[in-house]
């Protein structure tokens, strides 16, 4: 506890104390008093303690609960299901069969406008020919307007004019027949960039379950899991554990994008002895060591991962609870609780306390048996909570609770903890320390009627003597206190009570 505490609880102890400092000051004591392992010119049974040196350390109690550490949990994501997913796959084909067929007609379409032309051009020429020059100008000075002889000249010329007005009206009408092509063609593209966008969504989101899927295998509580195992198991395929940090959060398929997940998943094929690239890149060799992957787990061999196909957790877990039953059908959302392998303990500290203790502070821990086992302090907690009413030791019975923070501390010999999964234990957190400290007992101390605080030395000649002492730090574990006067050295002898 912190010396402000300590010396609350050490009132109790120098309250009797006070009446002996009042008989000092009226020096009540007897130079013949004894100097053996006693004194007994006072009113209570009392003994001599030989002032030393020593290292000292304070300690704060306080409860706590042993468990395992990185508590979290496993849920099966949410994505695309089969189903939608071979809707999308039908919507981008029919889109491509749509485009492939606009651009079939704008291509017939163009051809028959590009003849058009062609025929417009000859058509125009021979009017030229059949209408200009010498020919125009007898036709004119006949002024035969279609009888025989030299007025022919004038009838070619006629329906050569209206060869070209039809040519015309048929290139306006390959025109609007290419440009409504050209339209529609624009937008089949549309629908199949659309439909090929929706397709790629659903594939990157695609679920390894259906929505007629169940669950086929589950862990037993407290069942390790380690990488490369069996977690648990979705319409008879098994859902595998790898580690990494980086949640999975789309489909590994060819044509991915490049990631940390890609990254994540090529070490753990290497890892596993799959042969993966390294790299953030999905290559061919990394759907080959799906492959290899899905053979080795009796998984459908695609070359792809599907979301929820694996799970990805920073190191081994450890089950600590199961959502779902046997053949119940799978939804998204948590499955099973899980945890770390390692042992931690968690303490939920007063907040006023916080200052006291610092990250690698040693702690000794008392386990059920009664048996302790050493520690260190791993984690301590920057935000206040308030337990629920009712359920704190900070509960004070009105309703009120006392602010609390997180405390986590690491076992030196996590075997030693053994493996309840859960435990009340008390921790003893080490807050400060001292060596070659001057240390007498806490119970030495006597209250002054003056303020602060003196010890009863005992010289060598029997002689009594009151030395006034300033207090350092206290060992609550060994009752000592370390003490500073003048004249108060190592060997001097002081009272304390007997008991």
């Amino acid at each position: 506890m912190t010396l402000r505490r300590s010396l609350v609880v050490l009132g109790a102890v120098v309250l009797v104390g006070a009446a002996v400092a009042v008989v000092l000051a009226s020096g009540a004591f007897s130079s013949s008093g004894s100097t053996g392992s006693g004194v007994t010119d006072n009113s209570s049974p009392t003994a001599l303690f030989t002032v030393r040196r020593q290292s000292l350390s304070s300690q704060t109690q306080v409860s706590a609960t042993l468990g395992y550490a990185d508590s979290s949990t496993v849920g099966m994501p949410g994505g695309t299901s089969l189903s939608v997913l071979q809707q999308a796959q039908q919507q981008a084909t029919t889109a491509e069969a749509q485009r492939a067929a606009a651009s079939t007609t704008y291509s017939t379409d163009s051809q028959t406008l590009t003849q058009a032309h062609e025929r417009l051009s000859a058509d125009r020429s021979k009017l030229a020919v059949d209408c200009g020059g010498d020919n125009a100008a007898q036709a004119a000075g006949n002024g035969d307007t279609g009888g025989s002889g030299g007025g022919s000249s004038t009838g070619v010329c006629a329906s050569d004019a209206q060869t070209v007005s039809s040519d015309e009206q048929s290139v306006a009408q390959a025109s609007a027949k290419v440009a409504g092509d050209r339209q529609a063609l624009a937008s089949a593209q549309t629908g199949v960039t659309s439909a090929q966008k929706s397709l790629a969504q659903a594939q990157a989101s695609a679920t390894v379950y259906g929505e007629s899927s169940t669950y086929t295998d589950l862990p037993a509580v407290g069942q390790i899991v380690a990488r490369g195992q069996v977690l648990l198991g979705v319409g008879g395929e098994p859902v595998v554990l790898l580690y990494g940090p980086v949640t999975a959060w789309r489909a590994f398929i060819p044509g991915m994008s490049p990631g940390e997940d890609v990254a994540e998943l090529n070490a753990n094929l290497r890892a596993l002895g799959y042969g993966a690239p390294p790299g953030d890149q999905f290559t061919a060799a990394t759907a080959a060591a799906i492959d290899a992957f899905q053979a080795a787990n009796r998984m459908q061999q695609t070359g792809k991962l599907l979301l929820g196909s694996v799970v990805f957790e920073p190191r081994a877990v450890r089950v600590t609870s199961v959502t779902p039953t046997l053949g119940a059908t799978v939804q998204p959302g948590p499955v099973l609780g899980i945890t770390s392998t390692r042992r931690q303990v968690t303490i939920a500290l007063d907040a006023a306390q916080q200052s006291d203790v610092k990250v690698g502070d040693p702690v000794t821990i008392t386990l059920p048996d009664n048996s302790t086992t050493p520690g260190r302090s791993s984690f301590v907690g920057t935000v206040a909570t308030v337990p629920s009413s009712g359920n704190s030791s900070g509960d004070n019975g009105n309703g009120s609770s006392t602010p609390t923070i997180e405390v986590d501390v690491t076992p030196t010999d996590p075997a030693a903890t053994g493996r309840l999964d859960q435990a009340p234990v008390n921790v003893s957190i080490t807050t400060g320390s001292v060596s070659n400290a001057l240390v007498v007992p806490v119970n030495a101390l006597l209250a002054l009627a003056s303020g602060g605080y003196a010890v009863e030395e005992v010289g060598a000649d029997g002689s009594h003597q009151l030395v006034a002492v300033q207090l350092g730090l206290f060992d609550d574990a060994d009752g000592m206190v370390e003490v500073t006067g003048a004249g108060l050295v190592a060997g001097r002898r002081v009272v304390v009570p007997s008991q």
